[in-house]
């Protein structure tokens, strides 16, 4: 599938349906977020936000905002995509993945399986730091000379370590509140 027939695609389904695309140099991947994957996405967003104030933070969100670069043919809808060093270049206005740098932070909640590499779509697309999440497993991965290299913090977010981040999702799973309010005060104790 060319470039043109993805758009047209792309077009077609948005009007339609709440499927997901993902275009790789000639390949598309559709998707229909489940319950569960829309459960993770909605708590990985909350806890970036809780981050972002409680740490004094800009941040501009993008949500599931189409990324699209034809010069490198590739196209994806991320669960999440942030501005965060990069807000006051895009702040207050619509975002040209030409001339603006990418977000600092994509998230993607992978429950099913995918076939395209999203880490080598992202990275292509000069995407700083992606974290992916596959409903057990946390990935978080920075960009160095082109590549991801995993990482066990986020660089965005250094104060908070991986065990804290399943903490949050384990408690969530429970009381969604509970786990907010524990982040929040522990956050606030390291200030």
């Amino acid at each position: 599938m060319d470039w043109v027939a993805y758009q047209q695609m792309k077009a077609l389904l948005s009007e339609r349906t709440r499927a997901r695309l993902t275009y790789d140099r000639g390949t598309l991947e559709i998707t229909i977020p489940s319950e569960l994957h829309e459960f993770y996405a909605r708590l990985i967003e909350r806890f970036i936000v809780i981050l972002v104030v409680e740490l004094g933070l800009k941040i501009k969100t993008l949500g599931s905002t189409t990324l699209d670069r034809e010069d490198l043919e590739r196209g994806a809808e991320p669960d999440n995509g942030y501005y965060i060093q990069n807000q006051p270049q895009v702040a207050g206005r619509p975002i040209n993945l030409e001339t603006d740098p990418p977000p600092d932070l994509v998230v993607e909640v992978d429950i099913n399986h995918t076939d395209i590499d999203k880490n080598a779509l992202y990275a292509a697309m000069g995407v700083p730091e992606f974290w992916r999440f596959n409903g057990k497993v946390w990935h978080i991965y920075q960009l160095e000379n082109g590549e991801y290299v995993e990482r066990d913090r986020s660089p965005t977010f250094p104060i908070i370590s991986k065990d804290e981040i399943y903490q949050f999702l384990a408690t969530s799973q429970q009381d969604e509140v509970e786990a907010e309010l524990n982040l929040r005060s522990r956050l606030r104790q390291q200030s």
